[in-house]
């Protein structure tokens, strides 16, 4: 929604936005517990966005009367801003496949083809999450699969995967009074990065030290799991260190998302951290007019993961698509005057002083 949003104010109105289910399904998806990290807060009036914000001129905060909404809540949030847009949006549109032929993209749906000159990808990641990684992941099951965890039953659980969905599956858990043991690979909880992408949020640590948490959690720092299997009824968890854990309850995996753009991956590069090489305007290096948004872009090693982040990209992709078209794309110089417009990377990186 919202790149759609900016390739409107830069003059480009023959665009449809292709949704595979709904608008916000992602979200809606979202276990029914699980809220925003970020806070939300009516902050335009001064000139600056919420940090949930998508576009100019709206606020979660404002329209949800939420801090820190729910993904059902947000979804019905992305639902009102596609209507008061009127971003044609295309619902129950599966893209199965995008290849670039001659000078135009062909874009295959389960039973229709589209053309375009341009595609942005902006499909997300929260429906394709990462399912492998050691021996035996497919016994466990992953937190974006869980609609509820006041709806999973048991008193014991085992946690891989120490960052936010880890995390706020433990805190969920522990209210509820049930033992939970966090694995992770390194050590989330105390990282000191100010960058949020990097380290645990301020709304984790928070909650991390609920009395609850603390009594409730029991955390393994630097214990990478090497293996899980369903041993007599239960399930044996094995780290590489030959540490081994019983559990009668299903392992959760919290261990990230692969991403959709590896429906695209073809038409990129890839980085040798995995993740797709983007031109300056988030443009493919090798094919021409396809352009990625969201949270999977990377830049050096600035991770644009969060709201607040990715969507200060979309004015540089639509200056870029709208350039390509003759048009000016003058309106979107307002962008800056909101934090909306980052074309300049060298001032991303710096850290918060510690005080």
């Amino acid at each position: 929604m919202g790149i759609a949003i900016t390739l409107g104010h830069a003059g480009i109105d023959n665009f449809t936005v292709l949704e595979r289910d709904k608008v916000g399904a992602s979200f809606a998806a979202w276990p029914a517990e699980t809220r925003f990290i970020t806070p939300s807060f009516p902050s335009n009036s001064i000139g600056m966005l919420d940090l949930n914000a998508i576009a100019i001129g709206v606020s979660p905060a404002y329209s949800l009367e939420v801090e820190h909404p729910t993904g059902e809540e947000y979804a019905s949030h992305l639902r009102a801003v596609a209507k008061h847009f009127k971003i044609p949006v295309k619902q129950q549109s599966d893209v199965r496949l995008v290849s670039k032929v001659g000078d135009e993209f062909h874009i295959q749906l389960e039973r229709q083809m589209l053309r375009a000159k341009h595609v942005v990808w902006a499909a997300g990641e929260f429906q394709y999450p990462r399912l492998n990684g050691f021996l035996g992941s497919e016994h466990c099951r992953h937190t974006a699969t869980v609609p509820s965890y006041e709806d999973i039953s048991g008193d014991n659980f085992i946690i891989i995967g120490g960052y936010e969905s880890g995390v706020d599956a433990a805190y969920h858990l522990a209210y509820q009074d049930k033992k939970v043991r966090l694995f992770d690979s390194g050590c989330p909880w105390t990282d000191e990065s100010s960058d949020p992408s990097i380290a645990l949020s301020t709304y984790s640590q928070e909650r991390m030290r609920e009395d609850w948490f603390k009594e409730h959690v029991e955390l393994f720092p630097e214990s990478p799991v090497a293996s899980v299997s369903v041993v007599d009824g239960g399930y044996e968890v094995v780290t590489t260190g030959g540490n081994t854990f019983h559990t009668p309850c299903q392992p959760l995996l919290a261990g990230g998302f692969e991403g959709s753009q590896k429906t695209v991956a073809h038409l990129f590069e890839k980085r040798d951290d995995g993740f797709l090489l983007l031109s300056e305007q988030d443009e493919s290096t090798i094919v021409s007019g396809i352009y990625l948004c969201g949270p999977a872009v990377r830049h050096d090693n600035q991770v644009f993961c969060f709201i607040y982040k990715y969507r200060q990209r979309f004015a540089v992709v639509a200056k870029s698509i709208a350039t390509s078209l003759g048009l000016a794309a003058e309106d979107l110089e307002q962008y800056r005057q909101w934090g909306m417009y980052l074309d300049d990377l060298s001032c991303c990186g710096e850290e918060c002083a510690t005080c």
